[in-house]
């Protein structure tokens, strides 16, 4: 009996996390300049980072995303379509020494948000995999995973 009543519960919460939505943005850090600002990076700490107004990749260019468990908590990993692999594989050449800025936003609404992560660029990215671990709860990470999830299935549906 316990069984029954645990799987209705399940489809609960997985019906709650189809109405999320999700925002990624990827900037790559730049000099001071008309077409950047500054932001901050890491609530405990803050670190001030210049990024180029534009992001290089966004959700649009996501083909799903993943809470991965790492030794002593979680990271996120995100997988991009073929043109968005090649724009991380270029930038990550291009800008070694620099660091991507990722910023998210999560929700029924997209209605959170803020910049989550800003790992530095050590190596070209070929594969189209970005992992970073995210200034956010394992809660929070989950809700963005989910959005990114179906607004990337969204996305797809529609360019087929």
């Amino acid at each position: 009996m316990v069984g029954m009543l645990a799987a209705p519960g399940c489809a609960t919460h997985k019906k709650d996390k189809d109405k999320h939505v999700g925002a990624l943005r990827v900037h790559v850090e730049s000099p001071p300049g008309e077409q950047s600002h500054t932001i901050n990076v890491l609530r405990s700490s803050p670190v001030e980072v210049v990024v180029a107004d534009e992001p290089i990749l966004t959700e649009q260019n996501l083909i799903s995303a993943t809470l991965l468990e790492t030794p002593g908590g979680f990271a996120i990993r995100v997988k991009f379509d073929e043109t968005g692999t090649w724009v991380l594989e270029q930038n990550t050449a291009a800008y070694a020494g620099k660091h991507m800025v990722i910023f998210g936003q999560w929700g029924t609404k997209v209605s959170e948000g803020r910049w989550l992560a800003a790992p530095l660029i050590t190596h070209r990215i070929a594969d189209g995999m970005l992992t970073f671990t995210p200034d956010a709860s394992r809660d929070e990470s989950t809700n963005l995973v989910a959005g990114l999830n179906n607004v990337a299935k969204m996305i797809n549906t529609k360019q087929k």
